[in-house]
This record gives C-alpha cells, sequence and structure tokens, in this order.
C-alpha cells in the first residue's frame, strides 16, 4: 500500500515514519525546515513503539511531484485543511482514499467538499507527539491510536479493514468505528478542553488538573462539548465526559496540547477549528456556552496577533 502523508509534524511524522518503517511506501508533503531536514538527513523517530532512523525520505512540497498513493493521510492543522484539499486529488489513485487526523469535527467535510464524497473516511488519533527538532520526531506517553469510520452511517469497509490492518502491522492501534462521528465528538469532549484550558492557564496539565477552580473550568468546558453534540443528534456516549476526566488523570503531568503550544509560541493555532467550532454550532443550535465564551473571548487576541505575523 502506498501512503502520502500531508504533513510531517507530530502527528505525520511519527505515523508516516512507522508505516515506513514496517516496510510500507511512504512520501511526505511537506514544507520548510521540516522537509530541508528530512531532505538532507532523514526522518529521526523516538517512541515507545521503536526509536529509529529513515535515512531516506521521499518528500516535496509540490503535489505534482509526487506520485500518487492508495491512501492519503492529512496530518496538517485544521485550519490548513481548506487550504490543501484542492490539490489533494492529483495524490490519490483512483480508488484511492483520503483521511484526516486533525482535531476538531470538520476536517472531513472540506475534504469531501473538494474531492467528493466517496473518497474520503471519517478518521481521528489519539496521541502525543512533536517536533523535537527539524527532522526529528518525539512520541511521548503509550497513547497512540488512530479511528477510522465510512462517513454519513455508511457501514463498515473492507479499505478501512485493510486500513486499519496495515496500522495496526506498523504499531499503531487502529480501529474502525461504526459511528465516526460519534468517535469524533467524544474526542472533542476532551481534546477542546485540555487545549484551551491549557491555553488560558499557561499550565501543563499536571497543574491545571489539580487546581480546583481550573478543574471546574475543565469540566464545564467538557460539559459543554458533551451537551452541544446530543443537541446535534450525535450519540455521544452517555460516560464521555467522565471517561476524558480519567484520560486526562492517566496523562502525564507534563503533557501540553498541540492548540496550547501554538498559542503560547504565538504561532497561528486551531483555536478555530476547536473553540471556535463550538461557538459557531452553539449559535447555530441556539445552545449557551459561557464557559467557551470566556476561553474563545481570552485566546482569539492572541490568535489575531499571531495570525498578523504569518
Amino acid at each position: 500500500m502506498r501512503f502520502i502523508v500531508v504533513g510531517a509534524g507530530g502527528v505525520g511524522g511519527l505515523i508516516g515514519g512507522l508505516l515506513q518503517q514496517s516496510g510500507q511506501q511512504v512520501a511526505f508533503l511537506a514544507r520548510g525546515r521540516q522537509l530541508q531536514a528530512m531532505r538532507e538527513g532523514g526522518l529521526h523517530v523516538q517512541s515507545p513503539r521503536g526509536t529509529f532512523h529513515l535515512p531516506r525520505i521521499e518528500a516535496s512540497d509540490d503535489p505534482a511531484k509526487l506520485p500518487p498513493g492508495d491512501v492519503v493521510l492529512v496530518a496538517t492543522k485544521g485550519w490548513q485543511v481548506p487550504e490543501v484539499a484542492p490539490h489533494l486529488a492529483q495524490l490519490l489513485v483512483p480508488d484511492g482514499l483520503a483521511v484526516p487526523l486533525e482535531n476538531g469535527v470538520e476536517a472531513a467535510d472540506h475534504l469531501a467538499a473538494a474531492l467528493g464524497e466517496g473518497r474520503v473516511a471519517g478518521g481521528l488519533c489519539f496521541l502525543l507527539s512533536r517536533v523535537e527538532a527539524p527532522g526529528r520526531i518525539q512520541h511521548m506517553g503509550e497513547a497512540l491510536r488512530v479511528t477510522v469510520g465510512e462517513r454519513g452511517g455508511r457501514p463498515s469497509s473492507q479499505r478501512l479493514e485493510a486500513l486499519c490492518e496495515v496500522l495496526r502491522a506498523a504499531h499503531v492501534d487502529a480501529e474502525v468505528s461504526t459511528d465516526i462521528d460519534a468517535a469524533l465528538w467524544d474526542k472533542l469532549v476532551f481534546i477542546e478542553p485540555f487545549g484551551a484550558v491549557g491555553a488560558v492557564t499557561r499550565s501543563p496539565l499536571g497543574v491545571f488538573r489539580t487546581r480546583p477552580e481550573c478543574r471546574e473550568l475543565l469540566v464545564g468546558a467538557m460539559n459543554e462539548v458533551a451537551s452541544l453534540a446530543r443537541a446535534r443528534g450525535v450519540r455521544l456516549p452517555a460516560d464521555s465526559v467522565a471517561r476524558a476526566l480519567q484520560a486526562v488523570d492517566r496523562m502525564p503531568a507534563e503533557a501540553t496540547a498541540s492548540m496550547q503550544r501554538d498559542i503560547v509560541s504565538g504561532r497561528p493555532s486551531e483555536l478555530g477549528d476547536q473553540t471556535g467550532a463550538v461557538m459557531r454550532l452553539a449559535r447555530a443550535a441556539a445552545l449557551p456556552a459561557p464557559v467557551h465564551a470566556f476561553l474563545w473571548a481570552a485566546l482569539l487576541p492572541q490568535e489575531d496577533a499571531a495570525r498578523r505575523q504569518v
């Protein structure tokens, strides 16, 4: 199976590296210092699932220079998906499949609008990974799971089962969901409050999960996301918030979300694709979201400043 990984950051670099290490054909669509480092020195991956160096990497910043693949894994930031989606058709073989791995609940919609519904599946991942230095990926903790599913309530397909088999052979925990919308919102209950509260408090997880005032903010944000999902007709598990809190309490104390790291570093972040999406969808559903109104108002000036600099 040939993979094209769009984005070579913490998610794309880790999963793409593991796929290539397992013997799959992998090419990266990347840019900037990460692309230069991979061209010159390959890709270094440090992970509990395996630490290795791939000296030869197929990579380009031009989609036209990469032969198409069977699967395109889109591992950019959420706000970059609408920008890259129109250029991805040339990266897919005629019966190929694009799978987004972004945080949030809207990436697959952007891909389907550009590529067609039948060429896109829903997808998400659970992991803590980052670019330690150009060409070097650091995976923290044991979590490394990818969940995929057919959109629109369609039954599970052979193509997704085959994809998961390949991922599992690469030491990535992979599963097919029969309700990918519920899985995406279930993750949003966890990841969006984790990133937003972390960015507001400027603290690692071990600090704000134990400070009662901060934990109350976290729980309030989780409950708002869960209420919004149910108001939209999503079949969210009844224990979604309880499991999200259990995940928070199991994670390393030093953990931070990618959205928090971007905001703190003054880079454009996924604030609009996570907290902003909750605000937009809550307004559309006429559902109050006071915790998110506070988080959005507190973080938006920093996001505006980061985007003006870019």
